[in-house]
């Protein structure tokens, strides 16, 4: 029964990987609840400083931001979202392929690039295939920190404001529902109205915005822009981390579910080689016998 006792062997290690990861499945349950939330609450701040922030564009004031401003260099710059952990599917491989073909894409272009990691697979990744990274942070936990975040990401903006890159993009993945999350590569930098004229065509609502500006147009502005920057890191950070874990989530089920397989499809060989030692013996007790 050597064979026997290798398979109990396997069944019991299968066994042993099913109630771990059924455990990972409820505790990434429990976070993706909170991870949710938090997402949920912070998207309408951020879809409305975008959408003033892109206004700012068609509202010609007498002061012009940097950030509106385009810059003739031939490098861009990349902000790239990704978990510190794995065991979460193909959510950080899809992020990474898209960030993958738009590196390739402005390489055809003559343009270079350099990147901020916030996360250990984005950072592993860049460091792989040789990209320039100029920042990162990496060991997020649970709650994204904006203080932990605008450090590495100001390195970008200031290279922005100075003219050494001529666009800024940021590279995330968009929670949809629990099942689906989309890898999203937007352009944070320059301030372009054309997205902002595409969406009220798109509405219906063709409307430009005229402001007053207090105490005056540069103060008001620089520091509306610094917000804009800082709630849309934010926003692409807390709406990873609700996209891991509903991605851990659905791993981690389907690995318990096919743990749960192998166990049945080893039971079955056992059960088999068992009745076929147990008729083995038969035979030769038989054939004793029969001899006798």
């Amino acid at each position: 029964m050597a064979a026997g006792k290798e398979i109990r062997g396997k069944i019991k290690s299968v066994e042993n990987t099913k109630k771990i990861t059924k455990a990972m499945e409820m505790v990434a349950a429990s976070k993706m609840r909170k991870a949710q939330d938090r997402m949920r609450a912070a998207r309408p701040y951020s879809d409305k400083i975008r959408n003033i922030a892109a206004n700012l564009g068609q509202a010609h004031p007498d002061y012009v931001h940097p950030f509106m401003l385009v810059n003739e260099s031939k490098t861009a710059g990349f902000i790239v979202v990704t978990t510190d952990k794995g065991l979460c599917g193909g959510m950080n491989t899809n992020v990474l392929r898209s960030v993958t073909n738009k590196l390739r894409d402005l390489q055809a272009e003559g343009v270079s690039s350099q990147a901020v990691a916030i996360g250990n697979k984005g950072l592993g990744f860049l460091n792989r295939i040789g990209a320039k990274v100029v920042a990162h942070v990496t060991q997020l936990g649970d709650t994204p920190h904006l203080e932990k975040l605008i450090g590495p990401v100001k390195v970008l903006l200031d290279a922005y404001v100075k003219g050494e890159i001529n666009a800024v993009y940021l590279c995330y993945t968009k929670f949809i529902n629990t099942m689906k999350q989309e890898a999203v590569v937007e352009q944070l930098l320059p301030l372009s109205a054309n997205k902002i004229q595409a969406e009220a065509a798109a509405s219906g609502k063709q409307h430009a915005w005229d402001y007053i500006y207090e105490p005056d147009a540069q103060s008001v502005i620089d520091d509306l822009l610094v917000r804009y920057a800082e709630a849309l890191v934010y926003q692409a950070v807390a709406e990873n981390m609700a996209s891991e874990q509903s991605a851990r989530m659905v791993a981690m089920k389907a690995a318990t579910d096919n743990a749960g397989n192998v166990i049945a499809e080893l039971k079955l060989v056992y059960n088999k080689t068992r009745q076929a030692a147990i008729t083995k013996e038969l035979s030769e007790i038989v054939a004793g016998a029969a001899a006798v």
